[in-house]
């Protein structure tokens, strides 16, 4: 449980701003902004939490506990406690953050019942729901898609070709980026054992925090990994060689869900309604003043861990991924089926997964279409 505890109360000093901006966010299409990859990997504890001042009437819950990575693909997050707007939404019923470092501590957190709403990839939603028999979440909303690429060093390969035989690192086996690669490489005709990593391309899981270490010492020849792991790479002298998003039909792929614990859905319907309305709210301000919000998402990561991205990682960061409301489900059960096909996981019995209904309820009062659960959704 927490290690360190400060107070903060919500910045003021934009309101002005942020409803001018959220105003013209309404009529405007989401527009490609980046946070970064389902975290794996951040400077901050896993146990760090800061408390938000709260105002105004409790919700049925005193107090919701939310749980994300202090990364960039977590910036709905990160942005919308920094700038104090999903605690709007919430009045006096408080926001108690806790900040995680990969997805296993935060799932462990929600099925122990210290953690209430949190911010996570697909994979971890994925095997906790399966290993719970459904059981213990549901994902309420979309948050993030893309912000993952293969980067090399150009010096020992040129062409996608050219992976054949070098070490190419992933976050952690198993994982988002673990799994779209390994399907990469099959769709190649190469063969590699997923347990191990072994064949064609030596797959090494290496956390994202040594990941640019490994790279300099020459111990990696390339990377397929979420955002700012991949700009800070780059910054190190490696190239891009793909942008997964382009793998994608439409160019998307869910990044970062929003999950729930199905207690706490079942007995604060309130509050899990309000987060979503703060979230749909910072969502559509991201989109509208990119540039703010990249500078507030900075902020939180700074006051986080104790230190900012520099220009050269979050410039070049921050475009590559989407904020979106959207789960994109459908995406979510195509990862579902590579990881099968690398003999991950057991075929997933998915159904329930998905309970988008106050999601949609408050796309509809912001005159927002509905989005599908692609037929995952809970009776």
């Amino acid at each position: 449980m927490p290690a360190s505890r400060t107070s903060r109360t919500p910045r003021t000093t934009r309101t002005a701003a942020l409803r001018r901006s959220l105003a013209a966010a309404a009529a405007l299409p989401l527009l490609a902004v980046t946070a970064t990859a389902c975290g794996y990997g951040s400077e901050a504890k896993d146990d760090q939490k800061t408390e938000v001042a709260a105002e105004g009437k409790k919700l049925s819950a005193s107090s919701v506990r939310i749980g994300y990575f202090p990364n960039l693909t977590h910036a709905t997050a990160l942005v919308g406690i920094q700038e104090g707007l999903i605690q709007k939404e919430l009045g006096g019923t408080q926001i108690k953050p806790q900040t995680f470092n990969a997805g296993p501590s935060e799932i462990e957190a929600l099925n122990g019942g210290s953690l209430d709403i949190g911010f996570i990839g697909p994979s971890p939603s994925i095997n906790a729901y399966v290993k719970s028999k459904g059981q213990n979440l549901r994902i309420v909303s979309g948050s993030a898609s893309g912000g993952v690429k293969l980067v090399v060093n150009p010096d020992k390969i040129k062409t996608l070709d050219d992976l054949k035989g070098k070490r190419i690192a992933t976050p952690q086996k198993g994982n988002t980026q673990d799994v779209a690669f390994l399907n990469w490489i099959s769709e190649k005709g190469w063969k590699v054992d997923a347990e191990s990593g072994k064949g064609d391309v030596s797959v090494v899981r290496t956390d994202n925090k040594v990941t640019p270490d490994a790279y300099k010492s020459g111990s990696l020849d390339g990377a397929w990994v979420p955002e700012p792991t991949a700009s800070k790479l780059v910054s190190e002298g490696a190239k891009v060689l793909l942008d997964e998003t382009t793998l994608w039909p439409e160019k998307k792929f869910v990044i970062t869900n929003i999950i729930v614990s199905q207690t706490f859905l079942k007995e604060h319907p309130d509050v899990v309604e309000a987060v979503l309305r703060g979230t749909v709210k910072t969502n559509a301000w991201i989109n509208a003043e990119p540039a703010e919000a990249k500078a507030s998402a900075n902020a939180a990561l700074k006051e986080l861990g104790g230190k900012a991205l520099g220009a050269e990682v979050i410039d070049p960061a921050w475009p590559s991924i989407r904020i979106t409301d959207d789960p994109l489900a459908a995406t979510l059960k195509t990862q579902s089926e590579w990881a099968v096909k690398a003999k991950l996981i057991e075929q997933p019995d998915l159904k329930g997964i998905y309970d988008l209904t106050l999601l949609n309820k408050v796309l509809k009062a912001e005159g927002r279409p509905e989005v599908s659960d692609a037929g995952l959704g809970a009776k």
